[in-house]
């Protein structure tokens, strides 16, 4: 795409950013009496507009049609609607409602081509994993060892992706994403004991909390993952998960909107495009936060608690 047509779609998401909520916003929503009032003042944001991520995904890429950096950010829904379409095959089961939109894959030929194991017509940095996965779920019976491979492979097809399409923003939001699973997954595998295989398959790794070091921790007990992640830069997230995996969750998220408010002002590039994108995944996610907190009876400090850094 020309840099003339990426300048456009960069204003016109700059006029977009007025219709994402705010701080305030949100310290509103938390207040409201009525679901009703909660309703109408999302709606009044929008401007009676319906706001999904779907929605958000289809006007950007009306804007940029070939954006391969963009493509990226849907990598984690792709290698999701794998596991629907390959756990929906063994189970003899219908995958549609377990699909996760927006994604780059054509989910009407999903299903049927690893049904019937014609993994050529998939994406090439999907394909070797949807071969390698069926051949694992179908010998092991093992969901979950299947799912931690999937897992790792779309971590890997991300940063080969990013490190291809050049972008400093792309690579940096992908290592972070990398990050934050690979801290949640060896905690979580030290708690449950899982042996070196499993661990060897589930971590991907990175540059500074690199594969064999959190295999290693991960051995050791779950308080050596954390000494492990102390010791490096991410420091407050192991004191976070410490405390709550929940707060741990919210430090993820913050971390990536951090990120994404460093592309917020460039004018050119695909940059602002997929801040623009993060930060409605965002928003959307405190939406779920706040729904699901009101119908649980939650009281408003631990709402603000849990609420996400949002981008305006």
């Amino acid at each position: 795409m020309s840099t003339i047509k990426y300048a456009n779609a960069v204003a016109a998401i700059r006029a977009m950013e007025n219709t994402l909520l705010s701080r305030s916003d949100i310290e509103q929503l938390i207040n409201c009496a009525t679901k009703a009032e909660f309703e109408n003042l999302i709606a009044s944001k929008r401007g009676g507009e319906d706001f999904t991520l779907e929605g958000v995904w289809e006007m950007l890429r009306g804007y940029a049609p070939e954006c391969k950096e963009l493509e990226i950010l849907l990598y984690k829904n792709d290698f999701h609607n794998l596991k629907a379409a390959l756990k929906s095959k063994i189970a003899g089961k219908e995958p549609e409602g377990y699909y996760i939109r927006p994604t780059n894959l054509d989910l009407k030929e999903l299903y049927p081509a690893v049904s019937a194991k014609e993994y050529e017509a998939l994406p090439e940095y999907i394909r070797s994993t949807a071969e390698e996965a069926y051949e694992l779920l179908t010998r092991t019976l093992d969901g979950q060892l299947a799912d931690s491979l999937i897992d790792t492979a779309a971590m890997q097809a991300m940063r080969k992706a990013a490190e291809k399409c050049g972008s400093d923003f792309i690579k940096s939001y992908v290592e972070l994403t990398i990050v934050c699973a690979d801290i949640k997954t060896a905690y979580r595998c030290a708690k449950m004991k899982k042996q070196r295989s499993f661990l060897e398959m589930a971590i991907c790794g990175s540059a500074e909390l690199d594969k064999d070091t959190l295999v290693r921790a991960a051995l050791g007990g779950a308080e050596s993952v954390l000494s492990c992640v102390e010791s490096s830069s991410y420091a407050e997230a192991a004191k976070l998960l410490a405390e709550s995996p929940a707060q741990f969750e919210k430090w993820c998220d913050d971390v990536i909107m951090e990120l994404a408010e460093t592309a917020r002002m460039q004018a050119f590039g695909a940059e602002p495009l997929a801040a623009y994108y993060i930060a409605a995944e965002a928003e959307l996610k405190d939406i779920r936060i706040l729904s699901v907190c009101r119908e649980s009876g939650t009281d408003k400090e631990t709402m603000t608690e849990r609420m996400r850094k949002l981008y305006v």
